[in-house]
């Protein structure tokens, strides 16, 4: 049952993430947190930092995390499976579809007409990480104790670096890291 679970969980996310990983964020949120509590909060932030910083793209690289601490390597087989099977089927009948019709300019307007959804998407993903940063309990609560002032200080650092010298954002990622580490050890 939990094999199933896990498979329908990320076949939908498969299914419904339109535009990328970071479009996907909302949906794996809803589905490992929210719905099958499968992950916390925070193990969910620290999910999407992982899926960030390793190869390959951000949805599978989550399935297959889930899934291995889930049920293991069968788990993390069959998450990885379900995430890419939407994806692959689509893609196979939109090239059809698009080789058959691309003259048409209905397709061009609904194509046109998902761009801003993937946006709100990627806005939606964006806005839970940052909440998660800055407010030790994901929540907007604005208390002494809840605002984590370490997490805000990195926010702003590593925006400005990225925007001033445009260094490399894995190197901004790991450098931001290794300070964290050292000043939640210190503090």
């Amino acid at each position: 049952m939990l094999m199933l679970e896990l498979f329908f969980s990320f076949f939908q996310i498969g299914l419904f993430s339109i535009g990328g990983g970071y479009a996907a964020m909302p949906l794996i949120q809803n589905q490992v947190v929210q719905l099958h509590s499968w992950l916390s909060m925070g193990e969910f932030a620290d999910l999407v930092t992982i899926a960030e910083m390793t190869p390959g793209p951000i949805a599978i690289n989550s399935a297959t995390f889930v899934g291995n601490r889930v049920a293991g390597i069968p788990g993390a087989l069959v998450a990885t499976l379900g995430c890419v099977l939407p994806s692959s089927i689509i893609v196979i009948a939109l090239a059809w579809f698009y080789f058959k019709y691309r003259n048409l300019t209905v397709v061009g307007g609904v194509l046109s007409g998902l761009r801003p959804a993937v946006v709100a998407m990627i806005a939606s993903a964006g806005l839970s990480i940052l909440l998660l940063n800055i407010f030790w309990s994901g929540t907007v609560v604005w208390t002494l104790e809840n605002i984590n002032f370490i997490g805000i200080g990195l926010f702003v650092a590593a925006l400005f670096v990225l925007r001033k010298w445009k260094p490399s954002p894995i190197l901004v990622m790991f450098s931001c890291g290794l300070i964290g580490t050292a000043l939640y050890l210190i503090i």
